[in-house]
């Protein structure tokens, strides 16, 4: 399979990743504002753990984007740990939602 030369996914990482954690943060308040119970402690671990994966991918293709070098290996980790968190971001609303745990 032929990679193209450019970074352009890395481009559309960085700011999607980067609201993600926000995101991430925002929902983190909103659990901490509701009574404590199980649901809410695994529910802000999650989330804590799902923003390093989407600051962790904004890095990552934030160096694609500045490296002069060939990053495409870079730029491919960012793309899967991005997936990866919002699987799991996914998975996280589920389980608030019908409070599963």
């Amino acid at each position: 399979m032929k990679h193209p030369l450019n970074n352009d996914l890395s481009h559309h990482i960085l700011p999607n990743s980067a609201t993600m954690v926000g995101v991430c943060i925002m929902v983190i308040s909103i659990v901490k504002s509701q009574p404590s119970g199980m649901v809410g402690y695994v529910i802000d671990k999650a989330l804590a753990v799902d923003s390093l994966l989407f600051t962790i991918s904004a890095l990552l293709s934030f160096l694609s984007i500045r490296l002069e070098r060939s990053t495409i290996g870079l730029e491919r980790w960012a793309e899967v740990l991005f997936i990866i968190g919002l699987v799991s971001m996914t998975v996280i609303a589920l389980i608030f939602s019908f409070e599963i745990v």
